[in-house]
């Protein structure tokens, strides 16, 4: 991280007369800083969160490592999410503030300075404006869904009320009770001496704060109330309900209700579009990075040890490529969830090891003309093994191809994530992900736009977004693009 910082701050530091750069200096150091007041507004504004997210992640730690089986028994993956997001508030800024500091450092420039090929393409990529605009979005987007939990207005899953909150339009605002009950407790406390069971409880009571972090007590939405007496009359719909003063909050008219805003609509369940919005890029991003993270990978070897070996070693290889390329890879996706199942897990392993046979085929084009060079010839006399060959060698000499493959095919990758999930095959409900949130809204599109409109904008936004940085890459890359 320190070589990549300082090598972006000196590309920052080049001479006005360099032409364009000068000129992406200076949106860069802009974005720079506001993404940092941006962090440091959420990292105060969430202090609270932050600190009980941390204190979580060592009381988890200490309960694990004094008793495990403990641990696993009150241990709930929802929690990570907080545990990551906070890493995430707290490091990025700092990695952020430390490439704008250098940045802002004057240097004086040697009369003569030799740039890597590292350097060289990095330089040609940031005169590549629209690419810096669709990496900037990116960023914004990846940044969005580490911070799912901090910045989501409401749980994604909740479905309370739904007669007075369904299919409420952008801009929606609703009264609610709020009642002294709080919200029950996902997991019960235990009972009990020892300090395991203190470090059990103490994960539990952060666990419920965290859950209950938007709203600590139940509320009722209300389309109207009115006091009389010492009760709320209320409506929810077409019924009419009637509540005791003493077991709300507040004691005045002013003070027994908040008001709600959904900013993007809610719906058929009364859940909010935009929280689901947020909570889904989690879903599709990391679902698109991981599938190509595993794809490259196999392919980048199976296509290394194809064109090195040779003989009846990339006879075989290729004709399972050939073989894979030719069957519908739709059709085989569905016939393994069918067959077992459609978890998210299976869904990135199928899309993995359906989509590897391209990159495989450009690698082992790239290593057929490059083991022919005469730096590997004088490799292979020196005595070197094959493997260090290959990977000291070849597979960082193929890595230009792999790198342009690698960011086209994000968007893609995110596109048939999508398409599964629309089509039921994908990331099953209530769990929330691009895909399935437009399938929630396919069948009211003319009366309820907006539950399909804003996911569909995101999956249209991040693939655009990524197809622009695949082109900047491309042309950094490439010396003949760079003229």
């Amino acid at each position: 991280m320190n070589t990549d910082s300082s090598t972006l701050s000196s590309l920052l530091n080049s001479k006005p007369g360099a032409g364009p750069i000068s000129i992406q200096k200076k949106g860069l150091r802009l974005f720079l800083i506001i993404s940092i007041i941006a962090f440091l507004f959420i990292l105060f504004s969430k202090a609270e969160l932050v600190l009980i997210s941390f204190r979580s992640l060592f009381t988890a730690t200490a309960l694990f490592l004094s008793a495990p089986e403990a641990f696993r028994e009150i241990f709930s993956s929802e929690i990570i999410e907080f545990w990551i997001g906070a890493l995430y508030l707290v490091t990025i800024p700092l990695i952020l503030a430390l490439i704008a500091r250098k940045s802002f450092r004057k240097k004086t420039a040697p009369a003569y300075e030799e740039l890597s090929i590292g350097k060289i393409s990095l330089r040609a990529f940031m005169q590549h404006t629209i690419a810096l605009y669709a990496s900037s979005v990116i960023f914004v987007l990846y940044s969005v869904a580490f911070l799912a939990p901090f910045i989501a207005p409401f749980n994604p899953y909740d479905q309370q009320d739904f007669l007075v909150t369904a299919y409420q339009p952008p801009l929606a605002r609703l009264d609610a009770l709020v009642l002294k009950q709080p919200k029950n407790l996902i997991i019960p406390l235990q009972k009990g001496p020892g300090t395991t069971i203190h470090l059990a409880n103490s994960l539990i009571s952060d666990f419920q704060k965290l859950k209950t972090r938007n709203e600590p007590n139940a509320i009722r939405f209300v389309n109207e109330y009115r006091i009389e007496g010492d009760h709320v009359i209320y409506r929810q719909g077409m019924r009419t309900k009637t509540i005791a003063l003493e077991e709300l909050a507040g004691t005045k008219e002013n003070s027994i209700a908040i008001t709600r805003t959904f900013i993007l609509g809610t719906d058929q369940y009364g859940r909010d579009i935009l929280s689901r919005v947020i909570y889904g890029s989690k879903i599709s991003l990391s679902i698109g990075f991981l599938v190509v993270l595993i794809s490259v990978t196999l392919g980048t070897v199976i296509g290394v040890t194809s064109g090195y070996f040779g003989g009846w070693i990339d006879a075989i290889m290729m004709r399972i490529v050939d073989v894979l390329i030719a069957f519908p890879a739709l059709f085989l996706i569905l016939i393994i969830i069918a067959t077992f199942g459609n978890s998210i897990y299976l869904i990135v392993i199928t899309l993995s090891f359906t989509g590897w046979m391209g990159v495989a085929r450009i690698v082992r084009s790239q290593v057929l003309s490059l083991k022919e060079q005469e730096f590997i010839l004088a490799a292979k006399s020196l005595g070197l093994s094959n493997m260090r060959i290959i990977f000291r060698h070849l597979a960082p000499n193929t890595l230009t191809p792999v790198i342009i493959a690698a960011t086209l095919r994000i968007g893609s990758i995110i596109l048939t994530e999508a398409g599964l999930s629309f089509l039921g095959l994908g990331v099953q409900p209530p769990t929330p992900s691009w895909g399935n949130i437009i399938n929630e809204g396919r069948d009211s599109l003319l009366n309820y736009w907006w539950i399909s409109t804003f996911p569909g904008v995101a999956i249209l936004t991040t693939v655009v977004c990524f197809n622009l940085i695949g082109d900047g890459v491309r042309d950094a890359l490439d010396p003949r693009m760079r003229g």
